[in-house]
Parts: C-alpha cells; sequence; structure tokens
C-alpha cells in the first residue's frame, strides 16, 4: 500500500540520531515538499515537483501545513496508581522533595498506592495518559516500573505497560526501575531489598517474557549510593537488560560517570552535572536526557542543556511524567519549557524528541528520523514551520500521525483523494 503526502509547506527531515552538538540545530528542511510511504516505511521524500510516480496510492493534502518524525518520549514513569496532589500543595507552602519523601511521602506513597491497584486498575488508569501522549504526537514511550519494590508488583507493572502496548498503536518500551527508593519493609537495609529484586529467576522472567528492555536506578541520598547502584545496573546488564540511570538530579552522586562506564544507553536529569562529567559524556556513547518539566514542576535548578549541546553532544528531551515530580503528559510543552528555560531552539527541541530520544531507546536505526528505509512515524502539524509550534505554548497542532504507515490519529476534516 502507498500513501502520498503532498502539499507539504515545510519537510524537517530529522536525520537518523545520534544528532550532536552544533547539527541539532541544523537539520534539513524541505520547502513545499511531498514523502511518500509504501507500506510501513518512507520510500521517498524531496520536492513536490520531484514526486516519483504514485499511481494508486492513497494522497493526502497536508493543506500547507508542516510533517516531523513521530515523537519519541524516552523517560516516563507514565504507568502508575493513583494521585499525589497534596504533596504539590506542601511544595507550594515550602517543602521539599527530599523532605516529603524522608516523612514517608514521594514514590513511598506512590508505592502504597500501587501496590494496592490491580493490574486491571494499572491499565485502566494509565492507558488514556498513552492516549493524550499520542494525540500529542508521541508515537513511541519507554515506560518504567519503579513503584512496587517487590517482585510480584514490579511484575504487574511491565506486565500493565505490555497490556497498554497491545490495546494502543504506541510502541511501549519497558524499563525494570526496582532500584527506586528503599521500600519501608526493608528500611535500613538496601541491600537485602538489591538481593531480592536481583534474584536470577525473577531477572530470566523479565528478560525472557520481554518485559523490559532496560534496567534503571535512582542515584541520590534517600534512595540508593553510587556502588549500590553500580551493583543493581551491572547484575541487570549481565542478565541482559541494557542500563539507564537517574543520574545528578537533586545531587551530585558520580553516577554519570559510572553510568558512562558501565555502557549506558543513557543517563537522565544531569542538572546537577559538572565540567568532569560533561567530559565523560563526551568520550562516551551514553545519550544525556534532560528533564525540563520536572524542574518546571518542582522548582529546582534545570540541566544544563546549552552547555551539552555546545559540547558536542546528542541531547534528548523527555517528559518524566509521573505522580509526584512532573505530572505533565505533553512532550511538546517539554519543547516549549526547553526553550523558554534550556534556550534550546525550536528545532534542538525537535531533534532531541525525535532522533536523539530514539538513540536513547537503542531505536535510532528504524524510528526518531525521516529517512529512506525508515519506520513511517510521521506527525502531521497544522502550522506552517515549526517554530510556530514551540511558540504557540499549551496549543496542540497535530493534525494526523502515522505509526508504522498506519494512521493512528486523525483530526479534523483532512483532504484525501
Amino acid at each position: 500500500m502507498k500513501t502520498l503526502i503532498q502539499n507539504i509547506t515545510q519537510l524537517v527531515a530529522v536525520p537518523p540520531g545520534p544528532v550532536a552538538g552544533e547539527a541539532m540545530r541544523r537539520p534539513p528542511i524541505v520547502e513545499d515538499a511531498a514523502l511518500l510511504i509504501e507500506d510501513d516505511h518512507i520510500a521517498w521524500f524531496g520536492y513536490r515537483s520531484d514526486a516519483p510516480d504514485h499511481a494508486g496510492a492513497r494522497v493526502i493534502d497536508a493543506r500547507g501545513g508542516t510533517l516531523v518524525p513521530g515523537l519519541v518520549d524516552c523517560h516516563t514513569h507514565v504507568v502508575h496508581a493513583g494521585s499525589r496532589a497534596d504533596e504539590f500543595e506542601q511544595r507550594i507552602g515550602g517543602a521539599s522533595y527530599i523532605e516529603i519523601l524522608e516523612a514517608g511521602g514521594g514514590i513511598k506513597s506512590s508505592v502504597r498506592m500501587l501496590r494496592t491497584a490491580s493490574e486491571d486498575d494499572l491499565v485502566a488508569q494509565s492507558l488514556p495518559r498513552v492516549r493524550r501522549m499520542l494525540e500529542c504526537g508521541v508515537t513511541t514511550i519507554e515506560a518504567k516500573s519503579g513503584y512496587g519494590l517487590s517482585p510480584e508488583h514490579e511484575l504487574k507493572t511491565l506486565r500493565a505497560i505490555r497490556r497498554i502496548a497491545a490495546e494502543t498503536p504506541v510502541e511501549m518500551i519497558g524499563t525494570y526501575l526496582a532500584a527506586h527508593t528503599i521500600p519501608p519493609e526493608f528500611a535500613g537495609r538496601p541491600n537485602e531489598y538489591l538481593d531480592q529484586m536481583l534474584e536470577s529467576a525473577l531477572l530470566k522472567s523479565i528478560v525472557d517474557e520481554g518485559l523490559a528492555e532496560f534496567a534503571d536506578v535512582f542515584c541520590e541520598r534517600g534512595a540508593f549510593d553510587l556502588e549500590q547502584s553500580r551493583r543493581f545496573l551491572g547484575a541487570c546488564k549481565e542478565a541482559g537488560l541494557t542500563p539507564k540511570i537517574h543520574s545528578e538530579q537533586i545531587t551530585r552522586t558520580g553516577a554519570t560517570a559510572m553510568a558512562c562506564e558501565l555502557g549506558a544507553v543513557s543517563a537522565d536529569h544531569l542538572e546537577f552535572v559538572n565540567d568532569d562529567d560533561i567530559a565523560v559524556l563526551k568520550r562516551s556513547k551514553t545519550i544525556p536526557v534532560v528533564l525540563p518539566g520536572c524542574s518546571f514542576f518542582l522548582g529546582s535548578p534545570v540541566a544544563p542543556a546549552r552547555k551539552l549541546i555546545d559540547a558536542g553532544l546528542p541531547v534528548a528531551l523527555a517528559t518524566d511524567i509521573n505522580p509526584g515530580s512532573c505530572t505533565i503528559e505533553s512532550l511538546p510543552l517539554v519543547m516549549s519549557m526547553a526553550a523558554t528555560m534550556l534556550k534550546m531552539t525550536p528545532l534542538e527541541s525537535l531533534v532531541a524528541c525525535t532522533a536523539n530520544a530514539a538513540a536513547a531507546v537503542c531505536r535510532a536505526d528504524r524510528i526518531g528520523a525521516i529517512a529512506v528505509g525508515h519506520q513511517a512515524d510521521l506527525v502531521l502539524l497544522d502550522v506552517p514551520n515549526v517554530n510556530r509550534w514551540t511558540y504557540n505554548v499549551g496549543v496542540n497542532p497535530v493534525a494526523t500521525v502515522w505509526k508504522a504507515g498506519r494512521v493512528v490519529v486523525e483530526r479534523g476534516d483532512r483532504a484525501v483523494g
């Protein structure tokens, strides 16, 4: 089956990732463009006047809109139970994230709610969030466990993620985040907790069932220290799970250097990285992922994205949607925050949410780009250029979304012939 999209005012041909440094602000742009989809992949794109023979193809009139790759949200906690709205008010009153955590709230509050929820409950609560993210142009989502903190409840979360993948067009990628915090029943005994969560039979089950591709750890005060984080990620890597890490979010722990040493695919947050960390990232293949929505929501410092990009690194952006430190579902809203808070250009933000985010989930060879042979994950916007998307904060101009060549979102009356 063929589909020709024509009358595109601006086609942003983001190349396959990772795209680093200066190149992030200069992806190729084709004006007055067209693009041909064959089955599930991109067969051709270029100037409309050069379009190949498309006899028998379905023709879609882009009506002067902008075409970009499908967005990739490479760091989320989208599958969770309940709400922590009460903590939002506490923070407004001056309580810090760490103070709430140490008082038994924070992640621990989410753990209590998730443990009482069934797998069906988790799917019912989380699926609407995923569908709203799709309507904003997100075609691939990394989703972490980490609120169960026991073998039973971590498996329940990962299975809920797999069920959501079966009920939505969004490509869902599971991450085993059992090392999110220490559950109350193991208070003061973090190594015993890790013993339980690193049992070979448990890790084998996760890998054999295809429940997760990655393992993640929150390396921070009140959670896991550097050596505990190293132990967790090392054991998971040996079992077949690729390391990721929550790194330098609240304090500088040295987690970024450790993650690079272990070959982590990404180091995420990075609010407190320093020049030494940046130098280590530069020598590695680890993708730096920044999460300005979390800084916005908590009123905390932002990651030095400008410095990371200017150092020649392939920065990625993600929502970090979760019930406590960032309830933002919209990746385009995060792109606007990246402009105002991180001083990233709209094109840099787009590359960060496509090619580089795809690299942060080991999929840069097939998604996150407009390239011949790449999967046809595409977003058509009812705006004349990407700048307008970022500029019109909070407005959703998404008209059509394709996942693997199939229309999965259609908003408004599109001209099809």
